[in-house]
């Protein structure tokens, strides 16, 4: 029998990754998005694609009476660290409220294993390298949010029996993205930046750290997940390894573009963690040890997919809740 798999989100950057690993590896894949911030041209034709959004339960309650979901991918969020502050109501209803709504459907419905892809930004600063074991800390809107569900996840299994593998991912890039998205993905915001003719936009003195993981680094384990020996009812970090300034960032976007010495801005810091990059050895003990694609490697690639596909236009968010304290370049 044919493995029928949900992929929210699918219209996205990582999901349109993820459905096509799934329809590859003989799924039947129905992707539901609200085209926020994915597009219908990077869902592979040969899944079924759903216009929709997560926060509307009655219709998510009707998708899964339709279909009979054997898995849920749920990748389906708005996933702006720094922003999130000051979109706190939007951001608890998108990343809490519609991911609860997916559970609910998913214990009426039968689902046999409810995979969620969560963050590092629920541990907090001052734990690195971040390790599975710690207890979480997040310092943001967004890793509240995540945290919780991958709480409610944790207490549904242990009242209704439903399994789940979590997933915190971070700094994920590739082709695919959204480059036009200026409050998020900053290896985007570069190239997007540099296609337009802008200075790069760096916060503070860009000396903060992250470890910036390839699409395809992370992908393939979620994409098996359900079906590997050790993954159910268990919390996987899953990325790269190494972590690299934005300072440095920078100077390996600006070589693949072509203009090494194309200017940088500063602005003021935001309120954000400094060091974010954490440790894998868990997930290489259940998965095996990833394909793991070097920086400038991965950076050249995507580069090379932008010039293709040219410039997007960076829109402002309309629904900020909060103005104090927004950085002023946001304003723009």
């Amino acid at each position: 029998m044919v493995t029928k798999s949900l992929v929210t989100g699918g219209a996205g950057f990582i999901g349109a990754h993820l459905a096509k690993a799934l329809l590859d590896r003989g799924h039947e894949v129905v992707v539901l998005d609200d085209l926020s911030g994915g597009f219908v041209d990077n869902v592979d034709p040969r899944a079924k694609f759903v216009a929709g959004s997560i926060v509307d339960a009655e219709a998510v309650d009707g998708l899964f009476r339709a279909e009979s979901f054997d898995y849920v991918y749920h990748l389906a969020a708005y996933a702006a660290e720094g922003l999130s502050h000051f979109i706190k109501r939007f951001n608890y209803t998108n990343n809490v409220i519609g991911s609860v709504n997916l559970i609910n459907a998913s214990v009426n419905h039968g689902v046999k294993c409810f995979v969620f892809t969560s963050s590092i930004a629920v541990y907090g600063s001052g734990q690195v390298p971040m390790t599975e074991d710690l207890v979480p800390s997040p310092e943001d809107s967004y890793g509240i949010a995540k945290f919780s569900v991958e709480r409610e996840l944790a207490v549904t299994h242990d009242m209704f029996g439903l399994d789940y593998v979590i997933f915190r991912p971070h700094n994920v890039y590739g082709d695919m993205q959204n480059i036009g998205d200026k409050y998020r993905n900053v290896i985007g915001i570069f190239i997007n930046q540099i296609m337009r003719g802008e200075p790069l936009s760096i916060f503070g003195d860009g000396e903060q750290s992250r470890a910036f993981s390839h699409v395809r680094d992370v992908v393939p384990v979620i994409a098996d997940a359900p079906r590997t020996e050790g993954a159910l009812r268990e919390v996987f970090n899953i990325g790269a390894d190494t972590p690299y300034t934005v300072n440095h960032l920078a100077d390996v976007v600006r070589v693949a573009m072509g203009v090494p010495d194309h200017p940088i801005v500063h602005h003021p810091a935001r309120r954000e963690v400094k060091h974010a990059f954490s440790d894998h050895s868990k997930v290489r003990r259940v998965f095996g040890p990833p394909d793991s694609i070097d920086l400038a490697a991965g950076i050249q690639e995507m580069t090379d997919w932008a010039k293709e596909h040219g410039p997007r236009r960076t829109e402002k968010f309309s629904n900020i809740e909060i103005m104090r304290n927004l950085p002023p370049s946001w304003l723009e």
